[in-house]
């Protein structure tokens, strides 16, 4: 996600309607990588497939935001939310 902050800043000014085609991917690799992530959580992934089976649990407490949000969940909706409006952007020019 934090590239994406710099390319969207750079794609800002002088404003570059081309900064889609370039974010565009990346948001949606970033999502990917989401989805895997959430399903580590929920525990949907068979142990054997999950790669944070020694240290820190990719499904632990601590991966919860207020012992109740899952981080894994808020960062598929800020991607999610990143490639809707990409696409709008795209869809207006």
């Amino acid at each position: 996600m934090f590239p994406l902050v710099i390319i969207l800043l750079v794609g800002l000014y002088p404003l570059d309607k081309r900064v889609v085609n370039y974010a565009l991917p990346i948001a949606v690799i970033g999502l990917l990588f989401t989805l895997y992530h959430c399903l580590l959580f929920f525990g949907l992934i068979p142990e054997n497939l999950q790669p944070c089976s020694q240290g820190v649990s990719c499904a632990d407490d601590s991966m919860e935001l207020f012992g109740f949000l899952p981080i894994p969940l808020l960062s598929l909706a800020s991607f999610s939310l990143i490639i809707i409006l990409l696409l709008k952007s795209k869809a207006t020019t």
